[in-house]
């Protein structure tokens, strides 16, 4: 692993505060990450090479030609003008290559001197998609713990909270550097698809307190646009399920007594457990069985199409 220190911006910055942000359910965490970044137009200062903690698995075909496809990449960056910095990784780094990863990246805290670093995550509970999105927030200290809960925050009293972005807070404590996790619920029924709105809760709270303007236009369409697919499997699913009813036509087994409003959540539960199933099935023969049975499934609820794009990622990334 080396730390490549592209431009030295000691000089441009004072007590700078860290925005640090991996991969995880909805990509809500690292997707309020890579907006602010984006939309502040911040500049690329540093990165991490964690290539001896990566094995390639496949080579990309483009026009015939094979090649290995890149490595993740962990970029640092500094949103020019201001005391902000942006770590954004590509992949969680499981066993030693996470400790390590994080160490590096609080080095490199503790050489520019920051202060205060956030992270961001989802918070998967029951809920519908169209409910109002809440943040809530650790601190690995009392007196951040209180700042947050300042700006619309609800603190966690208690639980556990898993992946980089949350140990980060555990590991940043040890070097006495301040740090809290953000997390913004959403559907625990719907954690692999991307969930803009959940990350624009946390894009909101992030502004307040760090004093930031955020154009949130790119991401309001984005929010609108998910909420019509969402609101589109739900009405294929209450709609299949009617017509299982009116037909006489006994429902699935796993659906019991639920009734029409709550038929979605369920089945939506399950096709999200086949998808996992399917990706990370360990063998060719699994994979193509298991892939038959989720498209019987999308078949019957009449969502293949909705998913289409979704089911074919799962061969190209095989």
């Amino acid at each position: 692993m080396k730390l490549n220190i592209r431009t030295d911006i000691s000089a441009d910055i004072q007590s700078p505060t860290l925005l640090a942000g991996w991969p995880g359910m909805g990509s809500v965490g690292v997707g309020a990450i890579n907006y602010i970044r984006r939309h502040a137009e911040a500049v690329a200062f540093a990165d991490i090479d964690m290539t001896e903690f990566f094995c390639h698995e496949e080579v990309v075909v483009e026009n015939g030609i094979a090649k290995l496809p890149d490595m993740p990449a962990h970029v640092f960056y500094h949103l020019q003008g201001t005391d902000i910095l942006v770590f954004e990784s590509e992949a969680q780094v499981p066993g030693q290559g996470g400790i390590s990863l994080m160490n590096c990246v609080l080095d490199l805290a503790e050489d520019l001197e920051v202060q205060t670093i956030y992270t961001a995550a989802a918070y998967a509970i029951p809920m519908r998609p169209g409910d109002d999105v809440q943040v809530l927030g650790i601190s690995n200290r009392e007196t951040l713990r209180d700042h947050i809960s300042n700006h619309g925050v609800e603190v966690l009293d208690q639980g556990h909270i898993s992946g980089l972005n949350g140990l980060l807070l555990g590991f940043a404590g040890t070097r006495s550097i301040s740090a809290s996790c953000l997390m913004a619920t959403m559907p625990h029924h719907v954690v692999q698809m991307p969930n803009p709105k959940a990350s624009r809760g946390i894009v909101n709270v992030l502004a307040s307190l760090l004093d930031l303007h955020i154009d949130l236009a790119e991401m309001d369409e984005a929010v609108e646009e998910m909420g019509k697919v969402l609101e589109e499997i739900e009405e294929k699913i209450r709609s299949a399920f009617s017509s299982m009813e009116g037909e006489g036509v006994e429902p699935p087994e796993e659906l019991g007594d639920v009734d029409e409003e709550a038929a979605p959540q369920k089945v939506m539960e399950k096709i999200e457990r086949m998808f996992l199933q399917v990706s990370h099935s360990t063998s060719s023969q699994q994979s193509k069985a298991m892939a038959a049975q989720l498209k019987q499934e999308l078949d019957k609820w009449n969502l293949y199409g909705v998913y289409e794009d979704r089911f074919l990622n799962l061969f190209r990334d095989q």
